[in-house]
Parts: structure tokens; C-alpha cells; sequence
């Protein structure tokens, strides 16, 4: 992969705790999508590369977007991991990465199924769990920021490579906190371990693995009892807030304008290069577009995971009912790009590469200033007129929405963050 494709592993997005589940139409959805995306960066990029990603905190929040979740939820973790899990695992010895841990109890597996991995690949079993509770360890102890560690997920690749997402809660103030690591980043877990910590951006955080904290960790075993005098903040951080609603400030608009125009107001067939994609939608092709730019996208397209959720929409109705229909058909088609490749068929692949580049070369252009809700409002227009859906079922024309605006207004705000 180019050196300015490498994914660059810091930051931190605050993730507020939100209410529902998953609903059963999109359950099987989401891990298809996942799935999809998955194996596409497999086959083009490799496993280190898939682990390199998926320790990135702001590439993750836009792959669960994708797949269907709500933008900003904490939620997006254990659901979006345990989709690939569910769908990953049976061919893991394919593939040759592996989910393991959870949440909650299935975090107590967690080394015996790194020892069974390692056993299969001659891996050194004791060596990687002891990372593995190290790691965990250190998210739940040594970063003092008030979150009770309560799931973690290893990675684990048939070389021995790894990335733990952990994630935290502190109920007192309903946010989420989200540590992200991976194995070749690691020098030492008492010297700034993570690539990423996800969580939210203005609270002060006691890191004692920061390098700045060495003289800290020091007083500390020496059982001094003098409090430490420098707090030390998480990463670069951008913040999720409470609120469902997606806003032009949340988004890149002209990265989310490329892309519609190129779904909506070109001739497709007018594409040499897209050939493969005759026939295609707007609502697909615009899905599809989004899609490439997660599997093919560099490290700098992921400072604003709200944009990918404009690619399907969401479960929660924000900023659009899920169009059933563009997200099968992207499926299809992703799909059907990994079994060709898989024969030696390159040209599905590498259409979806150049679909990306077209999209980004019509970044340039002006954005309208009521762009986004103008966009929002077409969105719902289309799916009380086709069937879109939300965690509530199919939506019924001039009723869900009002039931979901009152509903998000009173759980988690309209005009604040």
C-alpha cells in the first residue's frame, strides 16, 4: 500500500449512550456489508493492513456508519464488532484473522481462544494473552478517567499481529470511552501504548502510560500519596455530540456533494472506466461510492464518520430511514467483486478504485448553503414513498418522522450537544 494510504492510528470522538437495538431486518444486513468491506481490504491491502484500520478510532465510527448503525452511538462498537465476528470467524482459517473477547462475560474466553489460535498457527500463545490482559489492564487501571472498562475485542492475525478495541462507560455522565492499540505501535505497555482513545474531547484524563506521565508512575510505586500535578489529555481529539441529529458542521460537505453529484447528475454509461456499473441507481451508486472510500480511502478521509451515514442511513431514522434496497444491492455488487478477484477478475476491483478517485476529483466544486437538509428531506420523502425502514419497521408517510424528531428531541436534545 502507498505511503499515503496508511492509515494514521490517533484521536479520540465522544461517544454518547443511546437507547434500542438492532433491528432484526438489519442484524443480518449490517454483517453482510461488514463482511463485504472486510474481505475487499483483504484482497487488496492485507491483514496487517485490516488490523492497521481497524486501530484507527475515526476509520472505525465510519465503518459502522456504513454498515447501517447510528453515527454517534457508543452502541457502534460491540454491534458492528459482533457482526464481523458472527460472519468473520467461520472462515477465520481463510482469511487468516481472527474476533475474539466481547462483551461483558465473553471477555473471560478471551485468552483461551488466543490459545487455541496460536496452537493452530504456532504462535506464541502466552506471550499474546499477556498482552491482551496487559492491555485491558491498563484501559481499565491506568487511565483514570472515570470508565469502568466493560468489553473488550482482539484481532488476531494467523502471523501474530493484533488490535484490542476496548471500551469503557461512566454512567454518571452517559458517554463512552473507546481505547484503541495494535501490535506494532506498542513499545512498551507502560509507555503510550494506544493508537487511539475514543472519548470524549473536553474531560480531563490522568493517563499514567502517557510519556509524559513517567515521573507520575514513578511517585506511584513509590506509594507517595502527593496527587499528581499535571493531568494529562487524551490524543487529538474530535467529539461526538449527544444529540442524533446530523448537521452541516458535522460533516465534510463537499466530499458529501462529490458523491452525489456523481450518483445523481452524470451519465454513468458516460464512465469507460465504471462500464461494469450500467444500470446502477443513484441511491446504489452513491452507496457504493461511500463504501470504496472506506476500503479504499487514505487516513486523512476519516475526521467526519457522520458523512458515511448518508451512504444507507441509519437505524434511528438519522439522518435518513435505511434504504433497504441500495444497501442489498451494494452488497451484491461488493461481493461479487470479491469472487471475481478471488479467480483473477481485477476489473470490478479496480472500477471500484476509480469510482472512488471520481468522486474525489469532483471535490472542488461549490456546496449550496441548505445542502444538508435539503438532502435530508429528500431522503425521507423517498422512503415513505419506497419502504424504508428504522428500528421502529417500515415507515409510514407523515407519522415516523414525527415520532422520531419528538422522540430524539426528548432522550437526547435537538439545539444543544
Amino acid at each position: 500500500m502507498s505511503e499515503e494510504n496508511k492509515m494514521i492510528n490517533a484521536g479520540s470522538i465522544g461517544m454518547p449512550l443511546h437507547f434500542g437495538k438492532v433491528p432484526n431486518f438489519l442484524t443480518e444486513r449490517m454483517g453482510n456489508m461488514g463482511d463485504a468491506i472486510v474481505e475487499s481490504i483483504l484482497t487488496n491491502y492485507g491483514k496487517s493492513e485490516l488490523l492497521s484500520r481497524m486501530s484507527d478510532p475515526n476509520w472505525f465510527q465510519a465503518l459502522g456508519a456504513v454498515m447501517g448503525m447510528h453515527w454517534n452511538s457508543s452502541g457502534v462498537t460491540a454491534v458492528t464488532l459482533g457482526a464481523l465476528k458472527r460472519k468473520l470467524n467461520p472462515k477465520a482459517h481463510e482469511l487468516g484473522v481472527y474476533i475474539l473477547g466481547g462483551k461483558g462475560k465473553q471477555m473471560q474466553y478471551t485468552p483461551k481462544q488466543i490459545n487455541r489460535v496460536s496452537d493452530r498457527h504456532g504462535l506464541d500463545g502466552k506471550e499474546i494473552v499477556k498482552s491482551q490482559r496487559l492491555s485491558a489492564r491498563v484501559d481499565n487501571n491506568a487511565i483514570q478517567d472515570g470508565f469502568n472498562l466493560y468489553q473488550q475485542y482482539f484481532l488476531l492475525s494467523d502471523e501474530g499481529e493484533w488490535t484490542a478495541i476496548s471500551q469503557g462507560m461512566n454512567r454518571g455522565n452517559r458517554r463512552a470511552r473507546r481505547y484503541h492499540w495494535h501490535s506494532p505501535t506498542v513499545q512498551s505497555f507502560g509507555n503510550a501504548p494506544h493508537t487511539g482513545i475514543v472519548g470524549i474531547e473536553d474531560q480531563s484524563i490522568l493517563n499514567l502510560v502517557d510519556p509524559k506521565a513517567d515521573q507520575l508512575q514513578k511517585n506511584i510505586l513509590e506509594l507517595t500519596k502527593e496527587k499528581p500535578t499535571e493531568i494529562i489529555k487524551a490524543m487529538k481529539s474530535s467529539e461526538m455530540p449527544n444529540r442524533h441529529d446530523v448537521r452541516q458542521d458535522d460533516i465534510n460537505t463537499a466530499r458529501l456533494a462529490s458523491v452525489l453529484d456523481l450518483a445523481y447528475n452524470r451519465e454513468i454509461e458516460n464512465f469507460e472506466d465504471l462500464v461494469d456499473m450500467h444500470g446502477v441507481g443513484p441511491r446504489t451508486l452513491k452507496a457504493l461510492a461511500m463504501a470504496s472510500e472506506v476500503i479504499h480511502g487514505d487516513a486523512t478521509r476519516f475526521e467526519d464518520p457522520a458523512r458515511f451515514a448518508f451512504a444507507v442511513g441509519g437505524k434511528d431514522g438519522r439522518p435518513h430511514p435505511i434504504d433497504t434496497e441500495s444497501f442489498d444491492e451494494t452488497v451484491s455488487m461488493l461481493q461479487d467483486t470479491i469472487d471475481k478477484s478471488k479467480m483473477g477478475d481485477k476489473d470490478k476491483s479496480d472500477g471500484l478504485k476509480r469510482l472512488h478517485k471520481a468522486a474525489v476529483s469532483g471535490e472542488s466544486k461549490g456546496v449550496p448553503l441548505d445542502f444538508i437538509s435539503d438532502l435530508i428531506d429528500n431522503e425521507w420523502n423517498h422512503a415513505e414513498e419506497n419502504g424504508g425502514k428504522t428500528f421502529m419497521g417500515k415507515v409510514v408517510k407523515g407519522l415516523t418522522r414525527k415520532i422520531m424528531n419528538t422522540q430524539n428531541g426528548v432522550l437526547y436534545g435537538r439545539d444543544s450537544d
